[in-house]
């Protein structure tokens, strides 16, 4: 586990940054006044992703391997961050909805169902924790490989 202490110490910040995320886009009137911008802001939260492992996988180069770190040894690092963020997105998402913005999956289902984008029970059915719940356990890990490979091939050094 002492090998995995970066990893863990930064999928924490990482989930950290998150509930962060969302608190300000509540602020800003996203999770109600404004809901109909959400999508597009909620979609900026990629280079915060960006820049979280980016500075993970220079933490583990620079005091792990020495300053010298391989693709795979980047790769793999990102991909233990990844599961640890994976396994703690059930819970950050019940934070997300209870604690920070519980009245949001009201709001969106109104909002989709005035816009003509859902019917109700169509709205009801997407917008509720148990969906986004799951959509968090599958949507992690490929957002996290992805960002992962991407991420490793700029900070790998030789």
């Amino acid at each position: 586990m002492k090998n995995l202490r970066i990893e863990l110490n930064w999928a924490v910040i990482f989930i950290i940054a998150q509930l962060v995320w969302v608190a300000l886009e509540r602020l800003a009137g996203l999770h109600d006044t404004h809901i109909d911008k959400h999508p597009l802001f909620t979609n900026l939260f990629i280079l915060v992703a960006l820049a979280v492992y980016a500075l993970a996988l220079i933490d583990k180069r620079n005091n792990y391997y020495g300053g010298h770190m391989s693709y795979k040894q980047g790769f793999i690092s990102g991909l233990y961050i990844t599961a640890i963020v994976t396994l703690l997105s059930p819970l950050s998402q019940v934070v997300i909805s209870m604690v920070i913005s519980p009245a949001y999956f009201e709001n969106a289902i109104n909002y989709a169902v005035q816009s003509n984008q859902m019917s109700r029970e169509e709205a009801e059915a997407y917008y509720s924790l148990s969906n986004f719940i799951i959509e968090s356990l599958l949507f992690a890990p490929v957002a996290g490989v992805v960002t992962s490979a991407i991420v490793a091939f700029f900070v790998k050094k030789k």
